[in-house]
């Protein structure tokens, strides 16, 4: 409806003369069963209702039209301008008046509206402009520089390296290569998320295959943490989208590794829960629970509901870092219609809750088919 009122100046025009001609041929058809005054009311209404919608000329021909359609059709004596009671003159002039108030103040509560959004759009690009800026200037710039200055020393011929140093100098280059990624991966995900772009390819997916590949691909990252993966064998395959979900997990557990200590274990469990109707015995929504917890420093109490804010850096979180890790997690475990909840743990850490309700397929019932 809005972006028909949008379109020109005409059409609404041409709206706002419809409208008071809808409202004043039914006013007409009921003239004589009820007070001229709640007629008069109802005029008041839509003209309400077009400044919601329309432009202030449009709003303020609605409001003269509806004013005169009032005096003429509906103020004794009927069609005609003249007004004979005092009472009725009175009524008139108020109408318009307070027609043509409720008309400008709702334009200008608009254009303040309008403005204000503005504001808040140009504040929002600054912030992204700024964060972008800053992601770019560290945390792109500090792999980038790492691998630039590895090859850089590998392509001397002058030096004489050995076979250890060179072994030393690849794994600084494949680290920086999988660092950089990831920030990459962060950067064009939330610009897939910010334009709505998202579509869940649903598919049967393996979760435990999903944790142990993450795993494997995080193994630099987690060398100094205790990782614990409690998956049960018979965990049966769930209908999701395997990219999203890779994702999703390898930000849980790089999130865990780069906000704990040496040492501090990260725990990885996933297990496949039901609702059940216990009169009928009737299995009602069926889960998939993904659970990853650590026993570090947990997060700051009045902090933590920040947690998924996108941009949002915890005041005694290191430097660097983009803030877009666990907001990316929501956006994608949501874009999947899940839910995802976080808590700090009463004997210190914290733990991500994800929730799925999904179809699932025993792993059995696959192997007989």
């Amino acid at each position: 409806m809005e972006k028909l009122f949008n379109k020109t100046n005409k059409n609404q025009y041409a709206i706002s003369f419809i409208s008071v001609l809808l409202i004043s041929i039914f006013g007409l058809l009921i003239r004589n069963l009820i007070d001229y005054r709640i007629i008069g009311y109802l005029l008041l209404v839509i003209v309400s209702l077009l400044a919601i919608f329309l432009e202030l000329k449009p709003v303020l021909l609605g409001a003269i039209l509806s004013a005169l359609a009032f005096n003429f059709f509906f103020i004794k004596p009927y069609y005609t301008l003249h007004v004979d009671s005092v009472d009725d003159a009175f009524l008139l002039v108020m109408f318009f008046i307070i027609v043509l108030i409720n008309a400008v103040l709702t334009n200008k509560f608009k254009r303040m509206q309008r403005a204000i959004q503005v504001k808040q759009t140009r504040a929002n690009t600054l912030k992204l402009y700024n964060t972008l800026l800053d992601s770019l200037s560290h945390e792109l710039r500090t792999p980038i520089s790492a691998i630039i200055g590895s090859i850089d020393t590998l392509q001397q011929d002058d030096l004489k390296l050995t076979e250890e140093t060179k072994q030393k100098l690849h794994k600084e280059i494949e680290k920086a290569s999988i660092k950089l990624n990831y920030q990459v991966e962060n950067l064009l995900n939330m610009s897939r998320l910010e334009s709505g772009y998202i579509q869940p390819k649903l598919d049967w997916c393996d979760i435990k295959e999903i944790v142990y590949t993450v795993c494997d691909r995080l193994s630099e990252e987690t060398k100094h943490h205790n990782v614990v993966i409690n998956i049960n064998d018979n965990l049966p395959l769930f209908k999701l989208d395997y990219g999203l979900m890779e994702q999703i997990i390898y930000n849980l557990i790089y999130n865990g590794s780069q906000h704990t200590p040496k040492g501090a274990t990260i725990e990885i469990k996933v297990k496949h829960d039901v609702d059940v109707d216990y009169d009928y015995h009737i299995d009602l929504i069926k889960k998939c629970v993904i659970t990853i917890s650590d026993n570090g420093y947990g997060f700051p109490a009045d902090e933590i509901d920040k947690a998924f804010d996108k941009f949002h850096r915890f005041k005694s979180s290191k430097t660097g870092g983009t803030g877009l890790g666990l907001s990316i997690v929501k956006g994608f475990v949501e874009a999947q219609n899940g839910t995802i909840s976080l808590k700090n743990n009463d004997e210190g850490g914290a733990t991500f809750e994800l929730v799925f309700n999904v179809d699932c397929l025993s792993i059995n019932s696959l192997k007989n088919e």
